[in-house]
């Protein structure tokens, strides 16, 4: 009889791995022979028994030699024994091995769809999901275990609406899902926030009677807390028949999904006074949804609360409340709880570590990202998309862009976020050249710039002064990249043009974006509205109010409290007041603006009767409330009152004074002539005095008449803002009234060596929608008509007021007329009165000095002769004349 000779290779240790067995490919080298001797019709029971042996040796190699020989015979194997070495293929996540098996499938003594269904499974497990759909597509027959191995494939890969798909083919095949099957759709459903799918699920397990089943039912819950439609979630809730801790879990969650967090916690008090015990998924669902609506301190009670019912946090919780207070701007408390967490035991996962690294990147505390780093070195995580991108913001926001760099560097995979984060953190950094780079490199990858990556680096531009660049950028971006224009592209460019003060063609952005049909939002309208807080640019603030109104973002609170402000900085503070008490629900910074309104305009019982009412809202005053109530008492005179506001901040308010506290008690005394208590109050702070405090000294020493006062408060200016040209010119002035002589040329030389130019007043007024800038001795020929209306007016003046001026009026910072020539606002007030087509109501001036005392005598008497008021912004007060009096109560 002849004999089959069966080619085998000689291995002492079987083989388990699938980097081993991967390692040899079908056409490897010759193995050693070995003979075995079978007839040559050998059993189809001793070949199944021979492979089974293979199989259980993890000797996969030789069952594929195994089967080759088998087929040059022209035996078979049993479906049996050939599912077992597809399984074997699923335990040693052997794909390679599995393709060959698959290749030779030929020797199986009969193809079923039973063996089609371990084919699929074998390449679904072994992570080839494309694979295992390519022989599921081409398989003539399919049975509800095929549709369940699919099924159940693309939902361990999270694919869900390719789920939902396969459901309707499944019934287009007439085969009908079973109670193990279903709950797999329903989840699909339920993440695909499906609902009309649902619903027909829903009722195809009432019509099988299915409805029994807590699974099914409890995924049909989960369905209808996912999609929101919470009134239908409740009323099956209540219907059912058995509710367990799922069931319960299902309705929770979706009240937290919608931000009904309270009626979540009603439903957890309800479970447990039905004696379920909350489980670890109950209490992160509660924590969660704390955390998301920002209520990151019930949450911790939650969480503490948790461990008192014997429930330790998990990783989920503690990565919760740290995200919740990440998010929430609370970050120092973000990284406390990180700590907190390490110290417990409990290992951190991805996300843990992107949160971690988002507070360290807000704080930006190098030292704790880079520990933060090392454990996700040790712990693998830095291969982690969402990881790797945290530490690029990390690192970028703490001005190490190297670093940030090398981990976009190493990082195997990388996303549209990745490539942001770094354009980003070269563009914050004012390297646009470098983001430029990238952002090519960018538009050659598999990942494109989207509209993000383009806004971005238009900002970027911007931002650095490089306009032309980012109008380039800002044009090509639809012709090139095919991105449309969203607002933050045209907001890029105004908080731009804003930010290098360039207002006039931000304001034409604003207009052009309104013309291609892009609707302001409320980013646009507050970058917009801070420029033109400014007496010559009223108009400018009634064209966005009005486009405000238009766009019905009125509602707004932050753009209403931006508007009470500008309309107060433009003069209009009847406007601010309308809007203020249009207001239905105030916050503290609505108050606040009010406030610092009317003490810009000098109505201290305004705006000390706001602080009643702030009182009555419930509103906690905040730094700035109590700078502006002491203020409001220093021009109302009060200083007993306001002393008391200023002893009692930390006491009842538990706010310690500042630098802005302590100026605000010098203008105090000052304005009440109480010089010695102000310069006591100055020698006796516990911080240094910054130039705010010497700024209300000077001021009151020149209404007042304290000439060694003002030396000190110009020496102490001299000290801190040694780049002041104002203050070396009046300490100057200073100096040479009172024969200090040998100290000038201390100053000369500290002027020569920052080049400091001696300042020249400047004013700007609007009349005619056209902004007219005048210079302090201006000899233009087309301006004759004023000089002498000027002189005039003047003289009428002086005579008018019998008290003329301040005791150190030498002392300015413009210098005297008799020397530059007629002041800049003069010269506005005449080109107002005689230039403008009627007599104006109201004149409004800008100017960058301070005004003299001639030029506010002059203001005052112009106010009551013509019957106008006049608004007058200048480097010190803001002054509103009217009817010859200043609401400055001549102390400016």
């Amino acid at each position: 009889m002849e004999n089959l000779v069966i080619i085998r290779s000689i291995s002492k240790s079987p083989l388990t791995t699938q980097s081993k067995q991967e390692s040899q490919s079908e056409f490897s080298q010759k193995p050693i022979k070995s003979s075995i001797s079978f007839a040559k019709n050998p059993l189809p029971k001793f070949i199944d028994s021979h492979l089974d042996s293979l199989c259980k040796n993890g000797s996969l190699n030789d069952a594929v030699t195994v089967l080759d020989s088998v087929a040059q015979q022209g035996s078979k194997v049993t479906p049996r024994t050939y599912m077992n070495l597809l399984q074997s293929c699923i335990d040693t996540n052997s794909i390679n091995l599995g393709r060959k098996f698959h290749a030779r499938i030929s020797v199986v003594q009969e193809k079923s769809p039973v063996i089609e269904t371990k084919l699929v499974s074998m390449y679904a497990k072994c992570g080839y999901l494309r694979d295992a759909r390519k022989v599921f597509d081409e398989m003539s027959e399919r049975s509800l275990f095929t549709w369940s191995a699919m099924i159940g494939a693309c939902c361990r890969e999270k694919r869900w609406k390719e789920v939902v798909e396969l459901y309707y083919m499944m019934m287009k095949d007439n085969v009908l899902p079973d109670g193990f099957l279903l709950p797999k759709i329903l989840q699909a459903v339920g993440n695909c926030r499906d609902v009309k799918t649902g619903e027909l699920l829903h009722s195809f397990v009432v019509r099988c009677g299915m409805g029994s089943s807590p699974r099914v039912n409890n995924s049909i819950l989960a369905v209808y807390s996912k999609c929101g439609k919470l009134s239908l979630a409740r009323r099956f809730f209540e219907s059912m028949d058995e509710r367990d801790i799922v069931a319960w879990n299902a309705m929770m969650s979706g009240y937290c999904l919608k931000g009904e967090v309270e009626e979540a916690h009603r439903l957890f008090d309800a479970m447990c006074e039905e004696g379920i015990e909350p489980g670890l998924v109950t209490w992160n669902i509660l924590i969660a949804g704390y955390n998301q609506k920002g209520q990151c301190d019930v949450a911790m009670n939650l969480m503490k609360k948790m461990v008192s019912f014997g429930v330790s946090p998990d990783v989920v919780a503690w990565t919760s409340m740290i995200s919740g207070f990440a998010q929430n701007n609370r970050n120092g408390q973000a990284l406390d709880l990180y700590k907190e967490m390490i110290l417990a035991g409990v290992e951190p996962n991805g996300v843990t570590i992107t949160s971690a690294l988002s507070a360290c990147a807000s704080l930006k505390v190098l030292n704790t990202g880079l520990g933060i780093h090392s454990l996700a070195v040790k712990m693998s995580f830095v291969n982690d998309v969402l990881v790797g991108n945290s530490l690029i913001d990390m690192y970028s926001k703490c001005g190490q862009l190297g670093a940030a760099q090398l981990v976009f560097d190493l990082m195997s995979e990388k996303d549209l976020y990745t490539w942001n984060s770094m354009i980003g953190g070269y563009c914050q950094a004012g390297y646009c050249g470098k983001a430029y780079v990238l952002f090519t490199k960018m538009q050659k990858s598999q990942v494109q710039p989207n509209v993000v990556t383009w806004n971005t680096m238009i900002s970027g531009y911007i931002q650095s002064g490089d306009e032309d660049q980012a109008m380039d950028l800002f044009h090509r971006m639809e012709k090139e990249g095919e991105i449309k224009r969203d607002n933050a592209s045209w907001n890029s460019l105004i908080a731009g043009f804003m930010q290098i003060r360039k207002k006039d063609k931000a304001l034409g952005i604003f207009r052009q974006m309104q013309s291609f049909c892009i609707s302001p939002n409320p980013v646009t309208i507050l970058s917009m509205l801070p420029a033109c807080a400014s007496l010559v640019a009223l108009k400018k603030v009634k064209e966005i109010h009005g486009c405000v109104l238009r766009r019905n973002l009125v509602s707004v609170l932050s753009i209403s409290n931006s508007l009470i402000d500008t309309y107060a900085k433009s003069g209009k503070i009847e406007y601010s007041r309308a809007i203020f008490d249009r207001i239905p629900s105030k916050d503290f910074i609505t108050v606040n603006s009010m406030i610092t309104g009317y003490v810009l305009h000098g109505c201290s019982d305004s705006a000390l009767g706001l602080l009643d009412q702030m009182r009555e809202l419930g509103l906690k005053p905040n730094r700035g409330t109590l700078v502006n109530i002491i203020l409001a008492h220093s021009l109302a005179g009060m200083v007993d009152e306001g002393r008391q506001v200023f002893s009692s901040m930390t006491e009842d308010f538990q706010i310690i004074p500042a630098s802005e506290h302590y100026a605000a008690m010098v203008d105090l005394y000052g304005r009440s002539g109480r010089l010695k208590e102000a310069i006591e109050l100055i020698d006796n702070m516990p911080i240094k005095p910054q130039s705010s405090v010497w700024y209300a000294l000077l001021t009151a020493c020149r209404n007042h008449g304290n000439s060694d006062l003002a030396i000190r408060a110009r020496e102490n200016l001299l000290d801190l803002e040694p780049w002041n040209s104002s203050i070396h010119q009046s300490i100057l002035q200073s100096y040479a009234m009172h024969g200090k002589y040998e100290d000038a040329p201390k100053v000369k030389k500290l002027e020569k060596r920052n080049e400091v130019q001696k300042p020249k007043g400047q004013s700007w007024i609007e009349v005619n929608n056209t902004v007219h800038s005048f210079v302090a001795g201006d000899q233009s020929t087309s301006y004759s008509d004023l000089f002498s209306w000027v002189e005039r007016i003047s003289m009428e003046a002086k005579v008018h007021d019998l008290h003329c001026g301040c005791c150190i009026e030498e002392e300015e910072e413009e210098e005297k007329e008799e020397i530059v020539g007629i002041h800049s606002e003069k010269l506005a007030l005449a080109f107002a009165i005689i230039r403008s087509p009627s007599a104006p109501q109201s004149i409004r001036i800008v100017k960058n000095l301070r005004t003299c005392a001639d030029c506010h005598r002059m203001a005052k008497y112009i106010s009551a002769k013509h019957g106008c008021e006049i608004y007058l912004s200048d480097s010190n007060f803001f002054h509103h004349f009217k009817s010859g009096c200043c609401s400055c109560g001549d102390y400016w």
